[in-house]
């Protein structure tokens, strides 16, 4: 895995899968067994933590109770010998970007949340490392205050310039501040790219399952010869009972991987109730209706599975009525059911 310079890089995955360890060793607070750590072009496996140059985010603040605003953003600098007009003007210029000039005399106990948030970023900050690691640094803010910090991550990074690699198990998170994201699954790194990309292309069928809310539908499939627009027979795959027609390529990519059982992967938004020309139609009676004010997320019970879809309010949908909805060609997914790879581009 290599994380470009000055970009914003996010580890996301389950709790347990590694994230942590990763910016750990990263860091040089965990001994990597094996494998080489980088930092531009110099190996930092046997070079202590405190000679990297990164400052490290914690989820907990690690703030010192017992000192003002202003000694637990200078403390660093302090170790560091840094003169004390400087360290003077390093304090007050951090505290000015993010905010909490007025700030710098109280406790941490005197502190929300949010404004302890800021002091631990301050203390990263002033150093001007050479890479920012954080690790869930959002996890104890309330939903309000998570969205608002996320916004002020994002723009700090654009003022700083400088590399951020940032843990999460919040896809919310990863998706609205990342650059490229890196998925992590019980060790192992699953699939690395853009937010988008990782979205709309998951390479396997935990990167599919875990990205999305609601997850993406996923239907056991096989191989079927099924009937295109013009009445032949082509290429497709069958799902819960139903005929899926697929696009050529898909279709092509399909024959080429030699797959006798499949997952067909539906997004929850790509279900509608008026598609044109759909690959398939699921007919089915309505299990659940879940309303969000802006969109309501409607559960469908079919044959032998159930699928969920995420629809405008302004259609009225009840608990226990009938219901189709469809799938455009372009929006259907296929993946390898042995494998758990993903079939096509």
């Amino acid at each position: 895995m290599e994380i470009q310079d000055r970009e914003f890089f996010v580890l996301l995955g389950p709790s347990g899968c590694g994230k942590t360890t990763a910016l750990r060793l990263a860091a040089g607070l965990e001994e990597a067994n094996e494998g080489g750590i980088y930092i531009g072009e110099r190996r930092v496996n046997e070079v202590a933590a405190k000679d990297r140059d990164l400052a490290m985010v914690f989820q907990s603040y690690a703030l010192y109770p017992h000192m003002s605003v202003y000694d637990n953003i200078a403390f660093g600098l302090r170790m560091r010998k840094h003169s004390k007009d400087e360290i003077d003007k390093l304090v007050r210029d951090a505290a000015a970007t993010l905010g909490i000039d007025e700030l710098l005399k109280r406790k941490p106990g005197q502190l929300s949340g949010g404004q302890r948030q800021r002091v631990a970023l301050g203390r990263a900050i002033v150093r001007r490392p050479q890479a920012f690691l954080m690790d869930e640094p959002l996890s104890n803010l309330d939903s309000k205050m998570r969205v608002q910090m996320r916004a002020e991550l994002v723009r700090l990074h654009r003022e700083l310039g400088a590399t951020f690699i940032y843990v999460t198990h919040d896809q919310v998170e990863a998706m609205t501040m990342g650059s490229r994201i890196a998925v992590l699954d019980a060790g192992r790194l699953q699939q690395v790219g853009s937010p988008q990309e990782v979205y709309d292309r998951p390479t396997n069928l935990f990167v599919a399952s875990f990205i999305g809310s609601p997850a993406m539908n996923l239907l056991e499939a096989e191989p079927a010869q099924v009937a295109a627009q013009d009445n032949s027979k082509k290429a497709g795959a069958r799902a819960g009972g139903v005929d899926v027609r697929l696009p050529a390529g898909l279709a092509n990519q399909l024959k080429e991987s030699g797959a006798s059982s499949l997952m067909l992967g539906i997004r929850p938004e790509h279900l509608g109730l008026n598609v044109t020309e759909p690959a398939a139609t699921f007919d089915g009676q309505v299990d659940l209706v879940e309303s969000l004010g802006n969109e309501q997320h409607v559960t469908l019970s079919l044959q032998r599975a159930s699928v969920i879809a995420r629809l405008s309010t302004t259609e009225r949908i009840e608990h226990g009525s009938s219901l189709q909805l469809s799938v455009a060609p372009e929006h259907v997914q296929l993946f390898n059911a042995a494998t758990k790879e993903r079939i096509g581009p």
